[in-house]
């Protein structure tokens, strides 16, 4: 049995920040699209490189999920139920 503090965070706390990662990424890669086309030199350049490369960095990140930490197990003693209930 796991005790409260070792649970891992809940599925849809994992899932969420991963997708909020990933759209902020995209975000900056659209932005470097625009910027790309409106400026010169090497900002062009590096906005073009960003561009390219931000998906993998954004999939990388989005299936990237939080390590797994063990946790202490301890024994469960059962409870014996007292004679009242026993009586019902």
């Amino acid at each position: 049995m796991q005790s409260v503090t070792s649970v891992r965070s809940k599925a849809d706390d994992d899932i969420n920040a991963r997708m909020k990662h990933y759209l902020v990424t995209m975000g900056i890669r659209t932005t470097c699209f625009f910027l790309a086309v409106v400026t010169q030199g090497w900002v062009r350049w590096t906005c073009v490189f960003l561009a390219v490369v931000l998906p993998y960095i954004a999939v990388v990140f989005a299936n990237a999920r939080a390590p797994r930490t063990a946790g202490r197990l301890s024994p469960v003693t059962p409870r014996t139920p007292h004679r009242e209930q026993l009586e019902k």
